[in-house]
């Protein structure tokens, strides 16, 4: 079997880790029953995830466990202390993505390997060098990363590579969507998500993607040294994860791609409505897809092979068994606090002639001389970073100071830029450990899903979404709409950015009239966003905050509990 590139399956349930095995996984990846991005699938009691452990070890199999969603200062020393019992049962690696647990692990447990998550956003070089030189072996690629892209991260990453070669695909960027959490409250950055994308929107399925099949470019990835195929599907069943684990197994031992029948033969396993390798191939028109009868009928018809055994040497893992220790004292930056109002606008037209906001931001494509702030865009693949670092320098000759940064990727970008740094709230903070990490790069605004009490928990300045209408989706597949509406007749905005649509809620965040609430908080920064508004509501709503009137419409709040 092929040496240099690891095939990596799904189990949401130890029939799948069985039928993986069958198949020929080199390693499995699974969830445990909280921490995990897949929270509607089986998962394994913790009796069961020693079982798997010993079972794939015996077969000379890796096994990783996902503990990948963002955690609460009050779940911490819950989520270190699993981290404690998967390190003494002797799992491989943890799959993470909040970098406040990142930063307990790597003191409490530092030779636990650790994997990013697709949730932490790596789309480009800077970002697998980020991690590395945060202790993580291996990233896993942003899913939207074409082979021009992925290439340049595989060849020259310093850790390795995993990239996503089988299975559904999110219609947002990696990491990047709120649509469930201001929908239904089900949050995605915890495992909840109810998949709204596959609603009708605008009476069409826009949002709704085909599969990700990319087993007619199995050679293409081995040569472009990616370091492990990853098939998505811990939500399907075992027979799924058997036929799906078996093909790909073929075509790495052959080292070749697959052919048409082949690949049909994969669909008949789950599709919806055939495949689609567009972000890869970057032809990305007939992408959209929804699963039909067809599809369902012959994925029941499907069934778990005989399989074989694969004589791989046994994997031992020789580990001291770890004690928890006490929490990790966090401190806040020493900052000499100081009440701040900052803003995001479209464009310079909506900016009002009112003395209020300290600082003003625009996109980096749409920067004048009325911001004094610059929004870089939500993705930098590489082959946009040096046209990217290009526009900020000149936004810094045309009077740029600040500069608002939206994940990994771009943390070099912004050391770069010699202007002073914020950090924005896609980088999905949520306790106090991840806050006082980010703070080495600037203020941090916090995570939008967050109640006040959580907020609260928080050390250190605050910077949080007091109006507007939260950015809930970036879209690398553009739908061409100006509105989105869906079923009961919301309607969500999207601008486009960059070459991207970015999707906003239905209704603004209002916290006008719940001043004393923000301060209680401990909320120094208070942050707007204006998308549809014209300069007049702009006008209007900065009038209210100063007045703390409160809304006649439609909006939401940050929760109170």
């Amino acid at each position: 079997m092929a040496k240099d590139v690891e095939l990596l399956s799904p189990c949401g349930s130890f029939a799948a880790l069985e039928a993986a095995l069958k198949a020929g996984a080199d390693a499995i990846y699974l969830g445990g029953k909280n921490f995990n991005a897949r929270m509607g699938a089986k998962n394994f009691e913790r009796e069961d995830i020693i079982r798997a452990v010993k079972l794939c070890h015996e077969k000379g199999v890796r096994l990783f466990v996902a503990l990948n969603t963002v955690i609460y200062d009050r779940a911490m020393d819950k989520a270190m202390e699993y981290a404690y019992f998967l390190y003494n049962a002797g799992v491989d690696a943890l799959i993470v993505c909040d970098m406040g647990l990142v930063f307990c692990l790597r003191r409490a447990l530092p030779d636990f390997e650790l994997h990013a998550s697709t949730q932490m956003a790596g789309n480009n070089l800077a970002a697998a060098r980020f991690l590395c030189n945060e202790g993580f072996s291996r990233m896993v690629a942003a899913r939207e990363l074409s082979y021009k892209n992925l290439r340049t991260v595989c060849t020259e990453s310093p850790i390795e590579t995993e990239v996503f070669v089988h299975g559904a695909l999110c219609a947002s960027q990696s990491g990047g969507c709120l649509l469930s959490s201001v929908i239904g409250g089900r949050s995605g950055n915890r495992g909840e998500c109810a998949q709204p994308c596959r609603l009708p929107y605008n009476g069409e399925y826009p949002l709704s993607l085909k599969d990700n099949c990319l087993a007619a470019h199995v050679k293409e990835l081995i040569e472009c040294g990616a370091n492990s195929f990853k098939i998505e599907g811990r939500m399907k069943s075992p027979a799924y994860v058997y036929g799906v684990t078996a093909a790909y197994r073929e075509f790495i031992d052959e080292k070749r791609n697959a052919n048409e029948k082949e690949i049909s033969s994969l669909a008949s396993l789950f599709s919806r409505d055939g495949f689609t390798d567009g972000y890869f191939t970057g032809e990305m028109k007939n992408m959209r897809g929804v699963r039909n009868d067809a599809n369902k009928r012959t994925a029941r018809e499907a069934s778990v092979g005989r399989g074989r055994d694969f004589n791989r040497k046994p994997i031992v893992i020789n580990r001291e068994k770890a004690e928890k220790t006490e929490r990790f004292s966090v401190c806040a930056a020493k900052r000499k606090v100081r009440k701040m109002n900052t803003a995001r606008f479209q464009n310079a037209s909506q900016i009002p002639d009112i003395d209020f906001f300290d600082i003003i931001y625009l996109p980096l494509d749409n920067f004048c001389e009325k911001a004094n702030g610059v929004i870089l865009p939500p993705v930098v693949p590489d082959d946009e970073y040096q046209g990217v670092k290009e526009k900020i320098e000149q936004a810094k000759k045309r009077g740029a100071k600040h500069l608002l940064f939206c994940n990994i990727g771009q943390i070099e970008l912004a050391l770069e830029s010699g202007l002073d740094l914020h950090c924005d709230f896609r980088f999905n903070v949520t306790n106090s450990y991840s806050a006082a990490f980010m703070e080495k790069y600037g203020d941090v605004m916090l995570n939008p899903e967050l109640t006040l009490p959580q907020i609260r928990d928080i050390k250190g300045d605050k910077a949080v979404i007091v109006y507007g209408r939260l950015p809930v989706m970036t879209l690398e597949n553009t739908t061409g709409k100006k509105v989105l509406c869906d079923r009961r007749g919301a309607r969500f905005p999207v601008f486009r950015e960059g070459g991207r649509e970015i999707v906003y809620n239905s209704v603004p965040v209002y916290m006008a009239d719940k001043g004393k609430e923000l301060d209680a908080a401990g909320i120094t920064n208070r942050h707007f966003i204006f998308s549809v508004e014209s300069k007049k509501e702009v006008q209007a709503i900065v009038c209210a905050y100063k007045k703390s009137l409160p809304s006649k419409s439609a909006f939401t709040r940050i929760k109170a509990k």
